[in-house]
C-alpha cells in the first residue's frame, strides 16, 4: 500500500467515525479525493474474504449486503432504507464503495450535496458504464462557471485516465463563455497543467492583450506557458509584418545550421544579397507601442526559447542596436538569433566579437562574447582568446578555455597550469580540454595533487585525468583517494579500482599491483580479487 492509499484509508477510517468531511480532507487538493477514492476501496489481500478497514469501523453506509428484490431496493436508494438520510461523510463513503450499484445509487443523492461534487467527477471515470453516465449527466447539471473553476485541477488530473476525456472536454465547454474575471485564479494556479489549461483556453479566445501575453511569457516558471504565451504575443504583430512568425523559425533555424555545419555555415553566401539589402532598411520600421510592449519584456525574460523570440523581432523594427548586445548572450540559442538579426540588417557578428574580445584588459568582453567568437569565428580566432586565460573574471577565462577547444586549438602546456585555478569552471573546462592528451601530462605533478591539502576540484580534476591514463598511474591515484574527506570523490575512487584491469603498459607481475590491489581489498570479493591479479601475472 503506497502513501495516498494509505492516507486514502486513514481518511475513510474518520468518515466512517461520523468526521465532517472538510475536516478530514484537504478538499482543494485532488490528489486528497483520488487517495480518499483509492482508500475506500482498499482491503488487504489476505485473509480471504477481507473487508475495507473503515467497514470494520462502523456500520457500512448502506447496511448489510442482502439479495433479490432487497438488494435492488438498497441500489435504488444508496444502500439505504427510502427514510434513512445519509449524511455528507457517509455519502462520500457510499461515492467510492466497492458494490458498483452502491455508487450508481450515491451518485444520485449526492447532488444534493455540492461538497461531494468531486467525487462525482471522479465517478464519471468509473469502470462500470451505469455510474460512469449517471455521474456525468450529475455534473452535466451542475457545473457551471464558478464550480468549473474550482474543480478544473481535479478535472484536468483525471484527464489521463482512460475515460477522463468527458470531464476535460466539459470543462472547455463550461468555460468557453466564462468571463476574463473566471480565469484569473487559474493564472495563479499553482498546478502547471491547470495554468496550461487557462493559458491555452485564454490565447484561443483571445482574453489577453499582447502585452500581457508578453509579460506572462517573461515571468511565468513553466516553459510550456512560456512558449504559448511568446508565440501568440509575436502573433499578434503578424497582421503588419505576416513574416515574423517566419522570422522566429528562421533564426532558430540559423542555430541548428551552425550546429550541424560549424565554420561552413551554407546559409551565409544565399543570404548574402538579402543582408546588403536588409541593411539598407535598417531603422525602415518604427518601434511602434506594440513592439515596445510585446518584444521589450521579452527581451528581458529568463527562459532562452523566449529571449531568443525577443531577440528574432527585433528584426522587423530594424533596431540593430538592440540586438548586437545579445551576441554575448549566456544562452547560444538566443546569440544565434541574435547574429542572424543582425546579418540580416548588414551587421558583421564576427567583427562584433572581435572587437570585444580584443578590448582592453579593464574592458573586458562578455562571457557570452568569448564563446560567441569561438563559435562564429575561425581558427585564425584563436590569437585573442589565448591572452583571455589570464583574464580576472573566471567565467571569461573557463569561457576562453571552452572557445578554444571548439576552435580545436589545443596546447597542452600553455593549459596545463590552470588546472591550478581557483575557479572550479575553470578547471572543469581545462580538465575536457586536456583530457585526450592525458597520457602526456607529468603523471607526478598530477599525483601530488590528490592530496588533502588541495581544494576538492583540483584533486577531482587531478583525478579525472590520471584515470584517463590507466594502467598501474590511474590504479595508484585511485586507491590513494579511498581515503580522501570528499564522499563523492571516495566513492568515484573505489568505483575506477573496482572496474580497473592491467593495460598492456603495466609490467607483469609488478609487485606494486598487488600491493595496490590488497590495499582495495574491501571493494572485491576473493574470487575476483584472486581474478584481478592473475591477470596482472600476480599468485596468491
Amino acid at each position: 500500500m503506497n502513501d495516498d492509499v494509505g492516507s486514502g484509508t486513514a481518511a475513510a477510517v474518520r468518515l466512517a467515525e461520523g468526521a465532517p468531511l472538510r475536516a478530514v480532507l484537504s478538499v482543494t487538493d485532488p490528489a486528497a479525493w483520488l487517495a480518499l477514492d483509492a482508500g475506500v476501496r482498499w482491503a488487504p489481500w489476505y485473509p480471504q474474504g477481507a473487508r475495507p478497514e473503515w467497514e470494520y469501523v462502523a456500520p457500512s453506509p448502506v447496511g448489510p449486503a442482502r439479495s433479490g428484490a432487497s438488494r435492488n431496493e438498497e441500489s435504488r436508494t444508496g444502500g439505504s432504507r427510502p427514510d434513512e438520510q445519509l449524511d455528507e461523510s457517509r455519502l462520500a463513503l457510499a461515492l467510492c464503495h466497492r458494490d458498483g450499484r452502491i455508487r450508481e445509487a450515491a451518485v444520485h443523492r449526492a447532488t444534493r450535496h455540492p461538497g461531494l461534487l468531486p467525487l462525482i467527477a471522479v465517478r464519471c471515470t468509473d469502470w462500470a458504464a451505469p455510474v460512469r453516465e449517471r455521474a456525468r449527466e450529475a455534473l452535466r447539471e451542475a457545473l457551471d462557471a464558478d464550480t468549473a473553476v474550482g474543480l478544473a485541477p481535479l478535472l484536468l488530473r483525471l484527464g489521463h485516465r482512460d475515460r477522463g476525456a468527458f470531464g476535460v472536454e466539459l470543462l472547455e465547454e463550461v468555460l468557453r463563455g466564462a468571463s476574463r474575471e473566471r480565469f484569473t485564479a487559474l493564472f495563479a494556479a499553482p498546478d502547471r497543467t491547470v495554468r496550461r489549461f487557462a493559458y491555452r483556453s485564454a490565447v484561443g479566445r483571445g482574453l489577453l492583450t499582447p502585452a500581457e501575453l508578453a509579460r506572462t511569457a517573461a515571468r511565468d516558471e513553466d516553459t510550456v506557458v512560456q512558449d504559448l504565451c511568446a508565440t501568440a504575443a509575436l502573433a499578434t504583430l503578424r497582421d503588419k509584418d505576416q513574416d515574423e512568425g517566419e522570422d522566429a523559425h528562421a533564426g532558430r533555424c540559423a542555430y541548428e545550421d551552425e550546429r550541424a555545419y560549424g565554420d561552413e555555415r551554407p546559409y551565409d553566401d544565399e543570404r548574402a544579397g538579402d543582408d546588403e539589402r536588409a541593411g539598407d532598411d535598417e531603422g525602415a520600421y518604427e518601434a511602434t507601442p506594440a513592439y515596445v510592449d510585446v518584444v521589450v519584456p521579452l527581451l528581458g525574460a529568463r527562459n532562452p526559447r523566449t529571449r531568443s523570440a525577443g531577440v528574432t523581432a527585433l528584426r522587423k523594427v530594424g533596431r540593430r542596436d538592440r540586438a548586437e548586445p545579445f551576441l554575448g548572450d549566456r544562452s547560444a540559442l538566443v546569440r544565434a538569433c541574435a547574429r542572424y538579426v543582425v546579418r540580416r540588417l548588414g551587421g558583421d557578428p564576427v567583427a562584433w566579437y572581435r572587437a570585444r574580445c580584443a578590448a582592453p584588459d579593464g574592458a573586458g568582453p562578455p562571457p557570452g562574447a568569448v564563446v560567441g567568437l569561438a563559435e562564429y569565428g575561425d581558427r585564425a580566432d584563436a590569437g585573442l582568446l589565448w591572452p583571455l586565460l589570464a583574464h580576472p573574471v573566471a567565467a571569461v577565462r573557463a569561457r576562453a578555455v571552452a572557445g578554444l577547444r571548439a576552435l580545436d586549438v589545443t596546447d597542452a602546456e600553455r593549459l596545463r597550469p590552470l588546472l591550478d585555478d581557483p575557479a572550479p569552471g575553470v578547471v572543469r573546462e581545462a580538465v575536457a580540454s586536456l583530457l585526450p592528451s592525458a597520457r602526456q601530462l607529468p603523471a607526478d605533478r598530477l599525483m601530488e595533487r590528490t592530496g588533502p591539502a588541495w581544494p576538492r576540484h583540483v584533486r577531482v580534476a587531478a583525478f579525472r585525468l590520471l584515470d584517463a591514463c590507466g594502467g598501474i598511474v590511474a590504479l595508484r591515484a585511485a586507491v590513494g583517494l579511498l581515503e580522501d574527506p570528499d564522499t563523492k570523490l571516495r566513492t568515484r575512487a573505489g568505483q575506477s579500482v573496482q572496474r580497473w584491469h592491467p593495460s598492456a603498459d603495466v609490467r607483469h607481475g609488478d609487485p606494486e599491483v598487488g600491493r595496490l590491489l590488497d590495499r582495495g581489498r574491501h571493494l572485491f570479493s576473493d574470487y575476483v580479487l584472486t581474478r584481478r591479479k592473475w591477470e596482472a601475472g600476480l599468485t596468491g
